[in-house]
């Protein structure tokens, strides 16, 4: 039975992986600091050996990595209005931290280690779909950060041989997201204030686009990078996501249908750091993967909006 690792796991994403690996049986051992993710989310997975730890500690880190063969690496900072307010929180919860965890997981005799990584990391380029090939070109001090653990994973695989495969994540959304922070997923907050019958506010004039990806598709994503063969994925960076876009207007538009919301949006100015359109080619991972989305974003928005209205994320 293989032993995995779930930094970030009382986090949205980092909480849906490792529910995932203990439904199918597996020995699963998880890291938070609770910064971001909530004690809440822990409920379901009471057979997961969780450690409160801080992964800028390299003690934790150790004490995280010792028996694992595989980690999946989900702890992060994960906003850029954040990033834009505190740059060097930001640089410790995603640069610092993953360095930590390589270093420990190379001691520890880890074999592979997954990496979410960030489509953020592309930046504002206007050509789309986003592909692997473009070169890099963060305008966000979390992307920046984030394309930083996407090197030293490079590196980590290069230099001493650990099997590393980055994950670039395009707009996950879906339960367990955290609905109640400014700086919380665009869905995760529409959804809670469209179903309380609040306003929601769109930065911009909400003609920007995003290629939203259902958290299911991303924890799939993650499960056969973690067992493709490594001669294939050992050291590859691919994205993960569905290969279509959508507007905020259009979104908003759907989200009223789906929670019966009658009102119209508030319209802010655009926020710094964020970028107008994003749309990933998904052909790699279904090269090396065989990744291909299995929930679409209509259906992905409707579980979501039940399970927020189910009281989720209260």
């Amino acid at each position: 039975m293989a032993s995995y690792l779930v930094t970030g796991a009382a986090g949205f994403i980092g909480r849906s992986i490792a529910a995932a690996l203990l439904a199918r049986g597996d020995s699963v051992r998880g890291i938070d600091n609770f910064s971001t993710g909530k004690r809440s989310n822990l409920a379901g997975l009471e057979r997961m050996d969780f450690i409160v730890g801080d992964l800028a500690d390299p003690v934790a880190c150790e004490r995280a990595c010792s028996g694992v063969e595989i980690v999946f690496h989900e702890a992060a900072l994960a906003s850029v209005p954040r990033s834009v307010a505190d740059p060097v929180a930001t640089n410790v919860a995603c640069v610092d931290a993953t360095l930590n965890l390589l270093v420990a997981a190379r001691a520890a005799g880890v074999r592979r280690v997954v990496y979410a990584g960030s489509s953020s990391a592309y930046g504002d380029a206007p050509a789309l779909p986003k592909h692997e090939g473009m070169l890099p070109s963060p305008i966000s001090p979390y992307a920046v950060a984030k394309l930083a653990g996407e090197h030293y994973m490079g590196a980590f695989s290069r230099v001493y041989g650990l099997e590393t495969v980055v994950l670039r994540y395009f707009n996950v959304f879906g339960p367990f997201q955290d609905p109640m922070s400014h700086y919380s997923g665009v869905l995760a907050i529409f959804c809670r204030r469209m179903l309380a019958g609040e306003q929601p506010t769109i930065y911009g004039d909400g003609e920007q686009s995003r290629d939203f990806t259902y958290i299911e598709n991303v924890v799939q994503g993650n499960l056969l990078a973690a067992a493709a063969p490594a001669a294939k994925v050992s050291g590859q960076t691919m994205n993960l996501a569905t290969s279509s876009r959508i507007t905020l207007n259009q979104t908003f538009a759907l989200l009223a249908e789906l929670t019966g919301y009658s009102g119209k949006p508030a319209y802010e100015p655009a926020r710094s750091g964020d970028i107008r359109d994003s749309l990933a080619d998904i052909r790699l991972a279904g090269e090396l993967l065989g990744y291909s989305p299995q929930v679409d974003f209509r259906e992905g928005l409707r579980r979501t909006v039940e399970w927020y209205r189910a009281g989720g994320g209260n």
